[in-house]
């Protein structure tokens, strides 16, 4: 049998150090935890995008420990840091622990919001007494419990939470007689909760919650812009086409003066954006012939993207043009019919650029001593020298603002950016914050049909707008997805300009379907994004491609166009666009982003979408409902099923049974009104309909 050792207590004990608690490293966590925060760029790193009057998402998975009940609101903050709204998030993915609040700033400016969170004593009183009264457990103390936390309530007093304030008089006393029922053991137990949970009660409690344990999220950056950094409509000329004549054996360019004559019939069609391409000096060497020849003509203009002559560089006007005085007179005719002048910022030189002769140092020199022209292996372009943005950083940086701030002084107050991705991603975040700080009011759309990952991050850093992959979505399923990602996922980061076709860009599905495709893509194009554009050959039906490439034969890059745009409107595409302006002004749920709703259809060749918005954001104080429905097949009739999400509409419409019509709806093309209920017939066709475009409300 083993001896056991037993201590001695009298002899003394050895001295155990303390160590000083330290918080965990990261910061420590929240006592109601709040993660995921959405929406947030590099955690915050950057601001989210909106704009003054749209509501966004604010969403964060939020839990706690245990089952007691918990609350959480998202918080919107002013500029200037004073509160401007807050909202209680919901559940909206029970099991998840996923909420979600919607915010509306209402004014340009540098926002932020946050979190906060508490542990709701109140609904954890609810839910246990409700329970335990019924089944006759601990019912007193149930009672009693109740009664002192509502006490807490109107004296303020909440755990761990200093800010607590006590309930206004009239709102204590109804709490104080909700006690003295709690209280009162001659009366029933169901009768004395019932006290404690009366609608009445419910209401304070939600309003004035007792906030135990109250917690907050840091702050997020949210950049609030003018509404037509989403919202607008661009129309695309070359500004030496409009006017230009060919004598019988040369051409001779469009002016400023010229060009400003086609300003009318663009507000007329109801566009919102006047863009013009590069209108600078050209350079002579290794100019581009038509088609993108490496022989040019004695009569060719050259490609306006080769930027520079000994006539002057970025801040100079090609004297075919005219004069600054013109540019001045162009902008002012513009402005008088209601349009903004979008201007292209291409940051590239021909080699007669006089930066070239100035700076050479601000381009890259090969094994020869020549400059690099610009290349994209197999495609070569010698008439263009990119700019090596890592030679004297600051001079070039110096220079390029200063080219944007004489534009800015002349009116232009947007630029559409070519090639953004081709630059140094640092150059653009500190050009794109100074000009936020020093003009807020310019917007900057981003020309970058590159990888995802570049075009976020270009949106990340500043950019107001971006080109998109549109064009290439061709598919029900294609575009369904890729609308639906643009709406849902990155609409804080990236705001979307669809545009059919461009100077650069004629896709395959162009070539071949006559004016029903572009129809077609017009229609998706318009109600699809609040912001979208057209090249002024659309509504020519400008169709041949140039072979081997997507992109228009005889290219306006290269050459002269002088169109027939009188004879145009008879091709029906210039009514329809007119029709689509009309409609987009007339619908505040099409001027929305985040609101798109898709609906099933029987056929591969019908999208129907929905957008929707309330009231409160609607500049006619009036709730708005657009239902789409496209025939995407530009060679062939399309008949089927819409069968329609009714909830999804957002209107207060009664459910749905069976086919019985719940709503008036009416095509804004032609006019015709219907009653539709949750299963829907159409045919469409290519001669003349290929969409509805429904405003709808209820019966």
């Amino acid at each position: 049998m083993s001896e056991r050792l037993i201590p001695d207590s009298s002899a003394p004990r050895p001295q155990v150090t303390k160590k000083k608690l330290k918080n965990p490293k990261g910061g420590q966590i929240a006592r109601i935890p709040v993660t995921e925060i959405f929406p947030s760029l590099e955690d915050g790193l950057w601001p989210a995008k909106a704009v003054e009057g749209e509501s966004f998402p604010v969403r964060a998975t939020v839990f706690r420990e245990g089952h007691d009940q918990y609350a959480a609101e998202a918080v919107l903050l002013r500029p200037g840091g004073a509160e401007a709204m807050r909202v209680r998030m919901v559940d909206i993915a029970p099991g998840l622990d996923r909420y979600e609040a919607w915010l509306r700033p209402d004014a340009v400016g540098d926002w932020t919001f946050h979190i906060e969170t508490w542990a709701d004593p109140y609904a954890t009183w609810s839910h246990d007494a409700s329970i335990k009264v019924a089944a006759g457990i601990d019912t007193d103390l149930m009672l009693e419990e109740g009664a002192r936390l509502l006490e807490r309530a109107i004296a303020g007093k909440a755990f761990g939470n200093p800010t607590q304030k006590p309930l206004n008089e009239a709102n204590a006393k109804s709490v104080a007689e909700a006690i003295e029922a709690l209280r009162d053991t001659s009366a029933p137990a169901q009768t004395r909760l019932s006290a404690g949970l009366h609608s009445r009660i419910r209401h304070i409690m939600r309003k004035y919650p007792l906030r135990d344990l109250a917690g907050r999220s840091r702050s997020y950056p949210l950049q609030v812009d003018r509404e037509r950094a989403l919202v607008g409509a661009w129309y695309e000329i070359f500004p030496r086409s409009i006017g230009a004549s060919f004598d019988g054996e040369q051409w001779h360019s469009g002016t400023l003066r010229s060009a400003a004559k086609i300003l009318d019939r663009v507000a007329d069609l109801g566009f919102d954006v006047i863009y013009i391409t590069p209108i600078h000096p050209i350079g002579t060497a290794f100019r581009k012939g038509k088609n993108n020849s490496l022989t040019a003509l004695p009569s060719d203009p050259g490609s306006p993207y080769a930027i520079g002559s000994d006539q002057g560089g970025h801040g100079s006007i090609h004297p075919d043009l005219g004069t600054m005085e013109d540019f001045d007179y162009f902008v002012k005719r513009a402005k008088e019919v209601g349009l903004e002048v979008a201007m292209d910022f291409a940051l590239q030189a021909s080699p007669d650029h006089p930066w070239v002769r100035e700076h050479p140092e601000w381009f890259s020199t090969r094994a020869d001593g020549s400059i690099a022209y610009a290349e994209n292996p197999p495609k070569k372009y010698q008439d263009i020298y990119p700019l090596n943005f890592d030679n004297d950083p600051q001079g070039i940086y110096q220079a390029v603002y200063e080219v944007a701030e004489k534009w800015i002084e002349h009116g232009v107050s947007i630029f559409r950016v070519d090639n953004p991705h081709t630059k140094p991603l640092a150059f653009w975040q500190r050009f794109l914050a100074q000009m936020h700080a020093e003009h807020p009011e310019v917007i900057f759309l981003a020309e970058a049909f590159t990888r995802p990952a570049m075009m976020r991050t270009l949106g990340g850093i500043g950019f107001h707008q971006s080109y998109t992959y549109f064009a290439w979505r061709t598919t029900k399923e294609e575009l369904q997805s890729y609308f639906e990602e643009l709406a849902n996922e990155t609409a804080h980061i990236l705001r979307p300009t669809f545009w059919p076709t461009t100077h650069d860009i004629l896709t395959p599905q162009m070539w071949t379907g006559g004016a029903a495709i572009y129809a077609i893509r017009a229609v998706l194009a318009a109600t699809g994004s609040p912001s979208y554009g057209i090249y002024s050959g659309y509504e020519c039906l400008e169709n041949v491609p140039r072979p081997g490439y997507e992109e228009n034969n005889d290219n306006e890059k290269y050459e002269y166009k002088n169109r027939d745009f009188e004879g145009a409107e008879a091709l029906g595409i210039a009514p329809l666009l007119r029709q689509l302006n009309r409609i987009r002004r007339a619908h505040p749920a099409l001027t929305r982003l985040r609101n798109i709703k898709f609906h099933t259809t029987s056929s591969p060749n019908l999208l129907a979408f929905s957008k929707h918005v309330g009231a409160e954001e609607s500049p006619t104080g009036e709730a708005d409902t657009v239902l789409v429905v496209v025939n995407l097949d530009p060679h062939n009739s399309t008949q089927g099923m819409v069968d329609v999400n009714v909830p999804a509409l957002g209107l207060a419409l009664p459910p749905a049974e069976g086919d019985r019509p719940v709503m008036r709806v009416r095509d804004e093309l032609d006019g015709r009104t219907y009653e539709w209920g949750s299963r829907n017939f159409v045919d469409l066709w290519p001669e003349g309909k290929v969409a509805h475009i429904f405003s709808v409300e209820a019966l």
